[in-house]
């Protein structure tokens, strides 16, 4: 179908629709340049609507921020599971980024960048080392190396995906593989020592 100009028609997409649009262009457009160096107007040109458009959607450019980071984190949660790590999280983990890497960087490395939006990354950090520290505890003793193995392991997971996205996904069959390997060494340091008591 045309119209008399010849041009087809533009399909009005529905409310849901629209605000998905949005996010994924604001995705791509936070990532590539940051939440302070990125404005409205440049999210509504990657977006193709006018700045306009996306005020009818979100309020300012720190709620559409806060909007692409909510996505992210449930993506995220719904590909991984939010309570304990099992032999199925790091695969799970390298899916989800590499599903949306725009999304992950945004919310691992950008986001710790931004103070206004700092809270989010630290709530995350926090719950991911809480997790670490309940799952290790079966294997590592109470005390300063545990708490390490804790900290170390979900920053040292996320740092590893992020080099893999970087790195241009290579090995995909075999990513989840080295990055658990990764975590092993991590663990096998922070057991106690042969002959120590």
């Amino acid at each position: 179908m045309t119209t008399t100009s010849g041009q087809a028609p533009v399909r009005r997409l529905r409310r849901t629709e629209r605000r998905e649009q949005i996010l994924d262009a604001a995705t791509h457009a936070f990532a590539r340049s940051g939440y302070a160096a990125t404005s409205l107007d440049d999210v509504a040109r990657e977006a193709s609507l006018t700045r306009a458009l996306l005020y009818r959607h979100f309020d300012s450019k720190a709620d559409l921020y806060r909007a692409v980071l909510d996505r992210a984190c449930q993506r995220l949660v719904e590909t991984v599971g939010e309570d304990d790590f099992d032999e199925t999280s790091i695969p799970s983990l390298l899916r989800a980024a590499a599903a949306d890497p725009d999304a992950f960087r945004l919310l691992f490395h950008h986001t710790a960048r931004e103070p206004e939006f700092r809270e989010l990354i630290d709530s995350i950090t926090t719950a991911s080392a809480e997790i670490a520290r309940r799952n290790l505890a079966k294997r590592v003793p109470a005390g300063p190396w545990l708490e390490w193995a804790s900290q170390l392991i979900p920053t040292l997971t996320i740092e590893a995906v992020i080099a893999w996205l970087d790195s241009g996904q290579p090995d995909p069959d075999q990513a989840a593989a080295r990055v658990d390997q990764v975590v092993k060494g991590v663990i096998a340091a922070a057991q106690p020592a042969s002959g120590s008591g």
